[in-house]
């Protein structure tokens, strides 16, 4: 996988580089109560020099055609490469430890813990925590993947009384590199 650091990035968060930019694409949700559907989903991984990377989604039920669907979920948080390896976390040759926050508009703040290197990201929740009127989630993993530039993903999820199983997926690609230049054909 060959790719530019974006200028600026903090030399912190290298080993996230090849996420850095904007990705869409789509997937399908599904899980116990929630009828299977197929999603849209735009992603923005960005920086500002921090020692970290910004995170939004916006991901929607697809519409008919041309017509936007409706929101299903809005997320945004912050991935960064942890200083050091929390004890008792086993990493690969090549891996780095990775902290990542997320808060979704339906209440839901997640601590995730996990790790990331060639071109892979496993996270899991340390904990999870929710507004009165929030969704009850006990529990979740997430896996992103760089397959052959594409970003694939995908979210499994303790919740609703349920145990841990596949709730959304999809695949993405790169709409634009991180500096705002249109993708190249590759």
């Amino acid at each position: 996988m060959t790719f530019v650091l974006p200028e600026g990035l903090a030399p912190e968060v290298y080993p996230l580089a090849w996420l850095v930019g904007r990705w869409a694409g789509t997937g399908e949700v599904a899980y116990p109560g929630v009828p299977r559907a197929p999603i849209t989903q735009e992603v923005m991984f960005d920086h500002d020099g921090g020692p970290y990377l910004t995170y939004s989604a916006t991901t929607s039920i697809a519409g008919d055609g041309d017509e936007p669907g409706q929101v299903w979920a809005v997320e945004s948080g912050f991935w960064r490469v942890a200083p050091e390896t929390p004890e008792g976390m086993e990493l690969a040759e090549h891996q780095h430890p990775l902290e990542v926050v997320l808060s979704d508009a339906s209440g839901l703040l997640t601590c995730y813990m996990g790790a990331t290197g060639n071109g892979r990201v496993d996270l899991a929740t340390r904990f999870a925590a929710a507004t009165e009127s929030g969704p009850e989630v006990r529990g979740a993993t997430r896996m992103y993947g760089n397959v052959h530039g594409r970003l694939m993903w995908a979210w499994d999820l303790a919740a609703f009384g349920q145990d841990l199983q596949s709730y959304m997926s999809a695949e993405l690609t790169r709409v634009d590199d991180p500096d705002g230049a249109p993708a190249a054909d590759a």
